[in-house]
């Protein structure tokens, strides 16, 4: 999960904005014919999504972001990331005007209006089933009840904590405790280890893929309707009994070569045509495999120079029938990508860090709606929320008639 200490974030990302000249590349794929033809679409921000939150809630970084069958947006965002200038309106009584600690999930519609809210624990990741019930990753998935707020049904997790280091923590006693803790609980252990990163669901398969982020992270497949578990893979499709206990299988160094295993903040999406694509950002790659982890022989490298943080976080799909686009929101570099989904070739992006509307500081989440909208959610500075409309949609051309430009 994103673990960033939120006073250490200007430092941190200063650091990382100097960095301008990064080497970007996919690993080469299958020829495709009419590849070399294929341009990005191009994307207008919306300054009108969306409205100000009621209630004087200040939204803290956003974790989760989902789109329903109405094309509503859910916001999953962690409310003690404001810092307590921001919760004066909360106080008894109110030392100043604003604000106040919103709920953790928000409902904001199409039209930018906050439709409903519910407090939930802050998390990572989250999606939204047909009939409206809400899944949040708090360390495991929960299962809410989006009109109630309560909560329905709870994914199991081990018991025990992973050993944590730090100062003053002897190094041979750490590593007893972590090969103590791997022991207990192997790569195949079907419940969540650690921290969660990633929540799908394949409603028709009744089905929901999860990535928790042990040993670098794993693709965990679980009945939609019983929690039971059912399958999991790792990195290159490899069976979970195959993950290494061995850290070195998945350290990765800028530029260096591909670990063996996942690195870690693994994310995951499924396409139209049964293709999970799991997105390893601490090593700048994507692998495709098919719904039983079978590896497609596809490995998308992007932006390999980058270091903290890494690029390959959310994974979305464009909206057309054969889903020609791989869309990928990228943390660090504070870009969305637009790859080639047949082989990977980088066609486009856009994006650039900063606070104004349109751009990023700490772009964390992606999601799509029915019409080819992207909405994004930020951490660190941004937090919040924000809309690109399509350039050649009705909303696009009326925001070009406005004199606002497509995004570069």
């Amino acid at each position: 999960m994103t673990s960033y200490p939120r006073r250490l974030r200007t430092v941190a990302f200063a650091a990382l904005a100097g960095a301008s000249l990064l080497t970007f590349f996919v690993a080469p794929g299958p020829f495709v014919p009419g590849v070399e033809a294929q341009s990005a679409p191009r994307y207008i921000f919306d300054p009108t999504w969306p409205k100000p939150l009621p209630n004087k809630w200040k939204m803290g970084g956003v974790t989760g972001l989902a789109v329903d069958k109405d094309d509503n947006v859910w916001v999953l965002n962690r409310p003690n990331d404001t810092l307590d200038i921001e919760g004066h309106a909360g106080l008894n009584p109110p030392t100043a005007d604003c604000c106040r600690r919103p709920p953790a999930m928000i409902h904001i519609d199409k039209n930018g209006s906050t439709i409903g809210s519910f407090d939930a624990m802050q998390g990572h990741g989250m999606d939204v089933d047909s009939q409206g019930f809400v899944y949040i990753g708090s360390n495991t998935v929960r299962k809410y009840d989006p009109k109630t707020g309560q909560l329905v049904k709870e994914l199991a997790r081990v018991p025990d904590a992973q050993p944590g280091g730090g100062r003053g923590v002897d190094p041979a006693e750490q590593a007893k405790r972590v090969a103590a803790f791997r022991a207990k609980y192997p790569p195949t252990t079907p419940q969540i280890v650690g921290g969660l990163e990633e929540i799908r669901l394949d409603e028709p398969a009744r089905e929901m893929y999860v990535a928790d982020s042990y040993l670098g992270g794993r693709v965990l497949v679980y009945d939609m309707d019983t929690f039971a578990f059912k399958r999991g893979w790792g990195a290159y499709g490899k069976p979970l009994a195959q993950i290494s206990l061995n850290d070195a299988d998945h350290d990765y160094t800028p530029n260096g070569p591909m670990p063996k295993d996942f690195a870690g903040h693994l994310t995951l999406n499924f396409s139209n045509d049964g293709l999970v694509y799991a997105a390893d950002r601490n090593a700048n790659r994507i692998h495709v495999t098919d719904k039983q982890g079978k590896y497609m022989n596809k490995e998308f490298i992007l932006a390999p120079s980058t270091g903290e943080g890494g690029s390959t976080g959310g994974v979305a799909f464009s909206t057309d029938k054969e889903q020609k686009f791989l869309i990928i929101s990228d943390l660090t570099n504070n870009k969305i990508w637009f790859l080639n989904r047949a082989d990977g070739k980088l066609l486009g992006q856009f994006g650039t860090m900063g606070e104004n509307g349109g751009q990023w500081f700490g772009l964390h989440m992606i999601a799509i709606d029915s019409q080819g909208n992207i909405y994004t959610g930020e951490v660190f500075n941004g937090e919040r929320v924000q809309r690109f409309v399509p350039a050649d949609s009705p909303r696009g051309r009326q925001l070009a008639q406005a004199g606002l430009q497509p995004m570069s």
